[in-house]
């Protein structure tokens, strides 16, 4: 079949007689833009204690309606409703009475089929697994003191720290201490403490110094089965369902569609109380079993992109793509995107292969983000899986950023220069003793912004700078993907001592948290985490995933060194400068002549720093390096042991050495 044939078969529906009862006459569009666009901000279900008001967009629908049940899975529907279809193709029905606590589902009629049932795709509350919605009163959902609670300060969005998160891997060791492991609950607990007491769970994240907790998707996605928890189950949750609730295999009790969301909340509001900002990994870009998927179950064909043939396209690598640049899903990632940052209090989101979105619907709803509280921070994946039929020049990618003024992206630049190419489980970078790589690291020190000291001809994927202003760059060098820091230096390196390991991994992130730009670390990557050499751990189980708490005592110095680092950057607006030209003003590269050796000073109290001069140098090298740098009396407040914002020592300048694989900062 060919696209025009597709659309014809799905949407080209006239007038005819189903059940003895005559359809109204539906238009007839030629293609899904000429569908009407829905104004109104309403689908889904409106709950009052006098009626519940039920809408559903579909243009092709022959036949709605709603089924009412008193459980969440299993029996049959206890009364079965007809909705009406409307203006702009809404079909709607108010029922006049208090259905509080009930489950429902929605069905469609389309050439003649009904398809499967489903809570709808604006469903905000849903029982076990998902599959049938539930009638909540949000407010019921509240937290104690949730009226009250409020974003952590955050004076420029260049002070974010980032720490990435899945919530079961925090909690759920029995040595991490939570009542609730694995759970939303587990990461609102405070007091937790693990092996010979050390903090673990929320309170090990304040400690370290971080701003933003960025959890990896906490949406109800598809591959858990919430009915049988007593059983291992594990997935990141790239495998979206139900968008706008959270995933219930977090919750204390899936089949109660209001626990997850107060479970959900309770977790925001006690990470706000501990001075963090919350960040939620949304996933737009495709659906999980795309045939049964509930965009498909509404409107077959429309929220996806297709090829010429008719195909559906694939740009996610799992089997389709949807299709933002169309009117409808644009408008539902809009509403999906507000609904979090306004019912749940999120203050960012990081986006999913975002090269799939197109540029007009980032800007559209980042813009509407904003409008919230400008300090919510919007930043995702600037590429693709695959290819799209969305023209290049529309997608969301990192080397279009230029036209996203208020949307980050991450530097897989700054990430392989550092730690060797993420497909090359061999592949050496920088800290490892990769020449060729200076340019890149420099390229991510400032950013991926325009700096005259850097020769963008050298620099490893973009050969000119992508970022308007710093923080549209993300700098990190490990994440959920691919294998941990350690296992990936482990692997590359493998005539490396454990002590030569440890080198590299403290230079790696020393390199990223004295960076312009945002930072970005990986949960336990402070404490050397493993996952002993598993590379992809997406459904692998807790035993190769979960943050082990001992970790943190064997690895104490390594602990300290990053919350070290971390307080650096806290203490130095230097690091942390909030324009381009700020960064071309103030901070100049110096030249050594040694390839694996990078290192630059920032001068003139920079973005209000206190200090009058910063020099920054990192040696690759497995050796130390003598170096001539500029005289003075310097304060070390990094070097290869420790890292204080207070000093580690004194040094004279001129010629000094830096010890092979070392980070030194020095202020005066």
């Amino acid at each position: 079949m060919n696209k025009k044939q597709l659309l014809t078969s799905a949407i080209l529906i006239g007038s005819t007689i189903l059940g003895g009862c005559q359809q109204a006459e539906k238009p007839q569009y030629k293609d899904y833009d000429q569908m009407p666009v829905y104004k109104g901000t309403d689908l889904g279900i409106t709950y009052h204690p006098d009626a519940t008001a039920f809408k559903l967009w579909s243009p092709a629908a022959e036949e709605v309606k709603v089924n009412l049940y008193d459980n969440d899975l299993g029996g049959k529907p206890t009364k079965t409703y007809t909705l009406e279809k409307g203006e702009q193709d809404v079909w709607s029905l108010s029922i006049n009475e208090d259905l509080k606590g009930k489950y429902y589902t929605f069905e469609v009629k389309s050439e003649g089929k009904w398809l499967n049932e489903t809570p709808g795709i604006y469903a905000k509350a849903v029982g076990t697994n998902g599959l049938r919605g539930m009638i909540v009163d949000m407010a019921s959902t509240n937290p104690e003191g949730w009226e009250n609670d409020t974003r952590p300060p955050l004076k420029n969005i260049n002070d974010i720290i980032l720490y990435e998160l899945h919530v079961r891997d925090i909690t759920i060791s029995e040595n991490a201490g939570s009542q609730y492991p694995g759970k939303f609950l587990g990461l609102a607990e405070s007091g937790l403490k693990g092996p010979e007491g050390v903090s673990t769970g929320l309170d090990h994240i304040a400690e370290m110094g971080v701003t933003h907790v960025h959890i990896l998707p906490a949406f109800d996605y598809k591959t858990i089965d919430e009915s049988k928890l007593d059983q291992p189950q594990y997935n990141w949750g790239y495998d979206p369902q139900n968008y706008n609730v959270p995933e219930g295999s977090y919750s204390t009790d899936p089949a109660d569609g209001a626990v997850r969301i107060k479970e959900f909340k309770q977790m925001v509001k006690a990470m706000h109380d501990k001075g963090l900002r919350v960040v939620l990994d949304v996933v737009y870009n495709h659906t999980f079993d795309r045939d049964r998927a509930y965009f498909n179950q509404e409107l077959p064909g429309y929220y996806y992109r297709h090829w010429e043939d008719g195909k559906y396209s694939d740009a996610s690598a799992c089997g389709n793509e949807t299709a933002s640049d169309r009117a409808m899903m644009r408008k539902y990632m809009i509403e999906s995107v507000l609904y979090w940052a306004k019912e749940y209090h999120l203050d960012g989101f990081r986006f999913d292969l975002m090269g799939i979105h197109d540029i007009e619907t980032m800007n559209q709803l980042t813009a509407a983000l904003k409008e919230v509280d400008p300090s919510i921070y919007v930043y995702g994946e600037g590429w693709t899986a695959s290819d799209s039929p969305l023209p290049v020049e529309k997608r969301a990618l990192k080397a279009h950023m230029p036209q996203m003024g208020q949307v980050a992206a991450f530097s897989d630049d700054m990430r392989d220069a550092i730690k060797g190419h993420w497909s090359e489980e061999k592949g050496k970078g920088f800290v490892s003793g990769k020449e060729g790589t200076a340019e890149s690291v420099k390229f991510g020190i400032v950013a991926s912004t325009q700096h005259p000291d850097v020769n963008y001809a050298a620099v490893n994927y973009s050969k000119e700078p992508w970022a308007n202003e710093p923080a549209q760059t993300i700098n990190y060098v490990s994440c959920h993907d691919n294998h941990t820091l350690y296992d990936k230096l482990k692997v590359s390196n493998e005539e490396a001592s454990e002590e030569e390991i440890k080198k590299m991994h403290k230079l790696s992130n020393a390199i990223v948290l004295t960076s312009q730009g945002i930072p970005f670390l990986h949960a336990g990557v402070e404490m050397m985490r493993t996952k002993f050499g598993v590379e992809n751990s997406y459904n692998s189980p807790d035993s190769i995933n979960r943050i082990r708490w001992e970790w943190k005592v064997e690895n104490k110095d390594v602990v300290d060194y990053y919350k070290g680092l971390i307080a650096v950057r806290k203490a130095h607006p230097a690091f942390r400068m909030p324009t381009a030209e700020m960064i071309q003003k103030h901070l100049k590269f110096m030249s050594f002549k040694n390839p694996l050796t990078v290192g630059y000073t920032i001068e003139g109290h920079a973005n209000g720093d206190k200090a009058e001069q910063i020099m920054v140098i990192f040696n690759g090298n497995k050796g130390p390096q003598n170096l001539n740098v500029p005289k003075g009396r310097w304060l070390v407040i990094v070097d290869d042991k420790k890292a204080d914002p207070t000093g580690v020592r004194r040094l004279e300048g001129g010629n000094i050495t830096v010890p092979g694989r070392t980070a030194l900062v020095m202020v005066k």
